[in-house]
């Protein structure tokens, strides 16, 4: 694994408005987009729109931060064994994932989400099932703004994290917001075994969809 999950805490490091990203173990790309149409964005279908950069897809499709509100698009690719999913447009307090999108045997579906332009003070956001279950979940700040301070979900998963982010002597409320976000995923990464190439993801072509409501 080579770029792990810390480079998403760099300020705008996928898009403007933040970052939505999927990774599921046990599903191809494309069960994974199916997926979160059909379960995470009820009443909305896939149109596929071919290899596209994410610079271009924002600006072929208007899906900028102040873009079209309907728009909602996932660039999708596969590396280390994972499977990963990325969204532009206006995901913002849309793409929640059901447990259930990681129902079946030995799937795991892990949701990173962190609104950086919304105004408000959003903490980065970590959620994560396996086989239609909570698996763990936190907010990456980990405070109390717009959510709980504490790790949760499975007892051992929740105490193995716990453990990790103390080793690291956190939390820490005098440490910045941007370095604590930095320090969770990189125990997230090496944790649960996640990375996303930074590499194809923000300078590639990766293949494109537009989730469309029906």
């Amino acid at each position: 694994m080579t770029d792990m999950l810390g480079w998403l805490a760099q300020p705008y490091s996928i898009a403007y408005g933040g970052y939505s990203v999927v990774l599921a173990r046990g599903l191809a790309p494309e069960e994974l987009v199916a997926r979160i149409a059909a379960e995470a964005l009820p009443g909305h279908t896939v149109r596929p729109l071919g290899p596209y950069t994410g610079e271009d897809l924002i600006d072929d499709h208007d899906l900028d931060f102040a873009g079209d509100f309907e728009a909602i698009a996932l660039r999708h690719g596969q590396a280390d064994g994972l499977s990963y999913a990325v969204a532009y447009g206006y995901w913002q307090g849309e793409l929640h994932l059901p447990e259930s999108v990681s129902r079946g045997d030995g799937v795991e579906v892990h949701h990173l989400e962190y609104e950086e332009e919304n105004g408000k003070p959003v903490p980065p956001f970590y959620r994560a099932s396996r086989d239609g279950q909570p698996l763990c979940g936190f907010n990456l700040h980990l405070d109390g703004s717009w959510g709980f301070a504490g790790v949760d979900g499975e007892p051992a998963v929740a105490a193995a994290v716990t453990a990790d982010l103390a080793a690291l002597g956190l939390p820490d409320p005098e440490r910045p917001n941007r370095e604590v976000h930095r320090l969770c995923l990189e125990v997230l990464g090496r944790r649960f075994g996640l990375t996303l190439p930074r590499g194809p993801v923000l300078e590639g072509e990766l293949p494109a969809v537009l989730l469309e409501t029906a």
